[in-house]
Order: structure tokens, then C-alpha cells, then sequence
């Protein structure tokens, strides 16, 4: 028998004005964890919804063969019924309905009188849920769960369709450390059931890891399969591949001089909005100009809730204490003080909060600063574009024109529209929160350059990240959070991880 179980030959996929795939070719070994990688924008979910269907048999050229014999989708439907289960980046789980109505959601368990049979249903979840190591009632709604688990009912729908090619977009990429390994090792256990994973991912350490084979896409293109067995397959080797060129390094290089301070904040202490405890306590630290700042912290530890009340107390209650703008105390009671006191923030989550993801480039760069182009309240529409158009020329934008569509654009092009939205407003200190989550690792380096370009202009920046490495890599002072409590201040030259983790966890140890 074939050892392929999926075979995607001379795949040419283009949308108007863009090649998005040339002639890629896959092959998936049955019973094996395939991983795909590429820079944003490189095609890799646009292969992977040729795949399921998405992109149904006509729209595309080329040729799908699974299980030795030749394919063609119409709809997802089509691809899942012959065992083919794709799990987007963004989940598709209703926060309303209960884990086992969404598991067998489309896909009901019914019983006499074409009624459905709760008791099965509910038994059928319980069984899955087992399968997929998540303890939790099939009855209990799924907004009730975190995403690790949200990630966890996913497959569990994916096993109750019977799926023999399960295929994950970024699965790890909105997970804790905890969370990511409890999910890889899942999906090593499918393996050994038999069940064939395709995973993307820009986290090349888990990559490494967990994937049997590696297939690396470059503009729409396929470059490389590698054996991740093979003694020369590394991080290094993938992004050779991802990026055309080696990466001499990861961080780009930068000589520290900072300067006076320009924010500091003392005392400050943030209510949890509905519940009666503190998610911010007495929190103290300063930022200087010519310096980035790290935050490092546990999930939960208060670091976007910390950073969310600054800006124009956009999160919590009670909030008190005090901060100083170049040594002048400054209210920031809402997001417009904020912004005229020098302040910017942006956000973790950038397409539910950070963009207007219908809207163009254009009107997206000025969103947060059309004071500075308005006058008698009509906005000058030539100058709002001439903004636009030098933003995406200084920040390497890749889109067509100012008026594209941003929910169109890539991860990693998404991100430097937030980052030109706020630097529009021409802030003193630009907080960072997650600023590279979900992008490869060339879009990676593009945003270290331009954090690197801030500070060498005088900016202040402040950076919140779950990666370690990346705050070792671009910051000069590192503070550390733990259960809404600074546990310490580290010069970068003077931190490890270990170090830093140490102080991450120290409360709660001492709590237990």
C-alpha cells in the first residue's frame, strides 16, 4: 500500500491581483506529524483550505490524491467525509452552547423521532473528552473554559467525525507553556492511534520537537521537506528555508544609551472589574528614554491588566495610585488623556482590539491620532493618505496600496499597522503588549528593528511578552510580575531564564 496518505501536486491558487500558491507540492506519510512553515503571507493556510474544502475544486489548479485516490471538495463537508478535520487558528466554537452540543454540532446525535438523544450526546462527549485528556462536565458551557481547553474540545469534535488527517493552524499560538506541551503531547498520542496531524506553526522549538517531517513554503512556493531526523534538520536550517537567508542572529543588534526618565508609575493598584480581588498590587516601575523595558509574567500574573489601566484605565476598578510623565504627575482617567500625555498602548489581541479588521490601511493608520489631520471636524482625506503611504513604506508593509483591507493582510502586516497607528500619534512611550505573537520569525526581526529604531530616536518602550528569549534579546532592564505583584527589577546582562522564573513564581510559592 501507498505510504502517502495525502498527496497535493502543482496546487496554483491566485486571488485577484495575488499569486497566493505556485505549483506546490506535499506529500503526508500515513500516521506521521507533518509540520508546515513559512513566513505570514507564505500560503500556508491558503494550501491547508485548498485541502479541506474551503477553497472548493474549480477555484484552484492542480490535483489532491488521498488515500491513492484522487479527490475533489466541494465544501468542508466533502474533505470531512472522507476523514480530513481542519482546526483554524480561530476557534470555531460556539462560548454558549455546551461542550458536547458544540462537539457534535452539524453533526447531531439523534434518536426516535429524529429528536436529539442528550443522554448519548452527553455520554458520546464524556468518552471524547477522556480521549483527549480534559476533565470537564460535556454539559458545562465552552466560554466557561480557557483557550488550552477550548483547544482540547476542538479535537475531541475532530475525533467524533472519525478524522484520519486532523490538521492544526497555529494550535499553540494563544497557549501557556503548560497548556502547548499538554497539547503536543496529544498529538503524539494520535500519532500512535494512527491518525495523521499537518501542523503549522511559527514556534520552530516545538517544531523540532514534535514533527516527523518538515515542508517549508516561501512566497507561495514549496522550498523544502526535510527529516526532522536528519542530523542537519534545525531551527536554523527552517528559517534559512522561511526567510530566503540566514539570520545572523535573531535580535538585531542595538547599543543601549538610555536617557532621562519619561515614565514613572508608583503605587499602583487595579481591581478585577466584577470580582473583589486585587489583579494589581502596588505595582512600581520607571522607563527611561532610549530604553525598552520588559514585563515578564506567568498567564494570569496581571500583566496586560496592568499595562490596560495605565492607558486610560481601559481595564478594572478602584484603580489608585499615581503616574509621572517626565517627572510631572499626569491623569489618565480615559484613553484620549492618555494619548495627549504621550501615551500608547498596543494590544495583545490586535484583531479583536487593536484594528478594524473591514476597514483599510488607511483608515486604520488614523484612527488614533484624526485630530492631527482634522480641522472644523472634516477630516483631510490627501493627507490621511499621504500618512498612510509613508507608514507602510518606513514599516515595510506588504500590501498593494494604502486601501487594502486589513483583515486581508497577514499576521506580521497586521502587527506594523498597529504599530503605525500608535507611532502616528507620536507617543513618548509606546507600550508593547505581546507585540510578536503569531508571526514568523522574519516579521520577528522587522518589529525588533523598528523597536530598536524607537528607542534610538528617544522613545521609551515598554514590552510585555510571554517568551523569555525575547525579552533577554531586546530589553535592557527586565521587571518581573507574579499574581499582580513586581517581584523584581533585572538588568538584562544580569538575567537567565532561570533567574527570571524564579521571581515569576515567587509569590506563589510562597502563598502555597
Amino acid at each position: 500500500m501507498d505510504d502517502h496518505i495525502l498527496e497535493m501536486r502543482g496546487i496554483t491558487k491566485t486571488f485577484p491581483g495575488v499569486t497566493a500558491l505556485a505549483d506546490v507540492n506535499l506529500e503526508v506519510r500515513r500516521g506521521e506529524i507533518h509540520a508546515i512553515c513559512g513566513e505570514n503571507g507564505a500560503g500556508k493556510s491558503t494550501l491547508m483550505k485548498v485541502l479541506s474544502g474551503v477553497h472548493p475544486t474549480g477555484d484552484y489548479d492542480g490535483e489532491i490524491v488521498f488515500d491513492g485516490e484522487p479527490v475533489r471538495f466541494s465544501g468542508i463537508r466533502d474533505s470531512e467525509h472522507v476523514g480530513i478535520v481542519i482546526i483554524h487558528q480561530e476557534l470555531a466554537l460556539v462560548p454558549y452552547l455546551s461542550i458536547a452540543e458544540n462537539i457534535f454540532l452539524g453533526n447531531e446525535r439523534r434518536g426516535r423521532g429524529g429528536l436529539i438523544d442528550w443522554n448519548r450526546a452527553n455520554a458520546e462527549a464524556g468518552r471524547l473528552l477522556q480521549e483527549v485528556g480534559l476533565a470537564e462536565n460535556p454539559v458545562t458551557p465552552v466560554g466557561q473554559l480557557g483557550v488550552g481547553k477550548q483547544q482540547l474540545v476542538e479535537i475531541a469534535k475532530a475525533l467524533s467525525k472519525d478524522v484520519r488527517l486532523l490538521i492544526l493552524d497555529e494550535p499553540t499560538a494563544a497557549l501557556n507553556d503548560t497548556d502547548s506541551a499538554h497539547l503536543l503531547d496529544l498529538l503524539r498520542l494520535l500519532r500512535d492511534r494512527g491518525i495523521t496531524c499537518i501542523m503549522i506553526s511559527h514556534k520552530l522549538n516545538e517544531i523540532v520537537s514534535i514533527a516527523d517531517r518538515t515542508t517549508v513554503i516561501r512566497d507561495g512556493r514549496t522550498v523544502e521537506t526535510m527529516d526532522m531526523g536528519d542530523p542537519d534538520a534545525s531551527q536554523a536550517r527552517i528559517i534559512r528555508g522561511m526567510v530566503g537567508r540566514d539570520l545572523a542572529s535573531f535580535y538585531p543588534d542595538r547599543e543601549s544609551s538610555p536617557g532621562e526618565e519619561v515614565l514613572r508609575v508608583e503605587g499602583w493598584t487595579v481591581w478585577h472589574p466584577s470580582q473583589d480581588r486585587k489583579v494589581v498590587d502596588d505595582a512600581a516601575f520607571t522607563v527611561r528614554a532610549g530604553e525598552v523595558v520588559g514585563i515578564a509574567g506567568l498567564m494570569g500574573a496581571g500583566r496586560t491588566e496592568l499595562a490596560m489601566s495605565i492607558f486610560g484605565r481601559s481595564y478594572g476598578r478602584n484603580i489608585t495610585g499615581k503616574v509621572f510623565m517626565h517627572g510631572k504627575e499626569v491623569r489618565t482617567r480615559t484613553v484620549a488623556e492618555a494619548i495627549e500625555n504621550g501615551i500608547a498602548y498596543a494590544t495583545e489581541d490586535r484583531k479583536r482590539y487593536g484594528l478594524n479588521l473591514i476597514e483599510d490601511i488607511r483608515r486604520n493608520v488614523s484612527a488614533a491620532g484624526l485630530h492631527k489631520l482634522s480641522r472644523r471636524g472634516w477630516v483631510n482625506g490627501n493627507e490621511e493618505t499621504r500618512v498612510a503611504e509613508e507608514s507602510r513604506r518606513n514599516l515595510n508593509i506588504k500590501a498593494p496600496s494604502v486601501m487594502s483591507v486589513v483583515g486581508k493582510l497577514s499576521g506580521g502586516n497586521q502587527q506594523k499597522v498597529v504599530l503605525s497607528k500608535w507611532l502616528f500619534t507620536d507617543p513618548d512611550v509606546l507600550i508593547l503588549d505581546e507585540p510578536t505573537r503569531g508571526i514568523d520569525v522574519g516579521a520577528k526581526y522587522e518589529i525588533y528593528t523598528i523597536i530598536n529604531r524607537l528607542v534610538a530616536a528617544g522613545k521609551a518602550v515598554l514590552v510585555i511578552s510571554s517568551e523569555l528569549p525575547e525579552l533577554l534579546g531586546i530589553c535592557d532592564r527586565i521587571y518581573t510580575l507574579s499574581a499582580g505583584r513586581i517581584t523584581g527589577e533585572v538588568p538584562v546582562g544580569e538575567a537567565t531564564q532561570e533567574g527570571l522564573m524564579a521571581l515569576m513564581t515567587q509569590e506563589r510559592e510562597s502563598a502555597a
